[in-house]
């Protein structure tokens, strides 16, 4: 966890040195190497003094926007939620401690979603609730085919 430091100086030039010295050449491509980690982790891997996971946030959001990824990306952030939130998958039944689990997990995902995409994500979200995926489902990646189905590549 960052001290505060994270701030100082320019970061946008000391997060991207860091992807670099890791030998990937975007943020995106360092993220994507390591899909279901959260992005305070991938902070802590670029700088745990000084690298926030908000600022890892806003260059991933930043270079989906200029991609034209930014659904992609989307669905990345899923990825990192049911990751950290449903370790084991999603779950066989939806008893009152699984729900507010997967409750978190989407609410955590909508809150992150740039507004251009909240709408998307809210029907995903229902939908998923809706018609739960099979138990243990987990996503290991952006281009999960359920995902897909979920939220498909059309830039909003």
């Amino acid at each position: 966890m960052t001290d505060g430091r994270s701030w100082e100086g320019n970061w946008k030039m000391r997060l991207y040195e860091r992807v670099r010295e890791r030998g990937y050449d975007s943020l995106t491509a360092f993220a994507e190497a390591r899909p279901t980690a959260s992005l305070v982790a991938l902070a802590e891997e670029l700088g745990p003094d000084d690298i926030a996971g908000v600022q890892v946030f806003g260059g991933l959001l930043a270079e989906a926007e200029r991609r034209k990824q930014v659904t992609r990306f989307v669905r990345g952030l899923l990825v990192r939620e049911l990751s950290q939130r449903l370790p084991n998958g999603w779950p066989t039944v939806l008893d009152d401690d699984s729900r507010l689990k997967v409750a978190v997990a989407l609410g955590t995902w909508f809150a992150h979603t740039p507004e251009t995409h909240k709408e998307r994500v809210d029907k995903a979200g229902d939908s998923l609730l809706a018609t739960s995926p099979p138990p243990g489902w987990l996503p290991r990646g952006p281009d999960d085919e359920l995902l897909l189905t979920l939220l498909p590549d059309e830039e909003a």
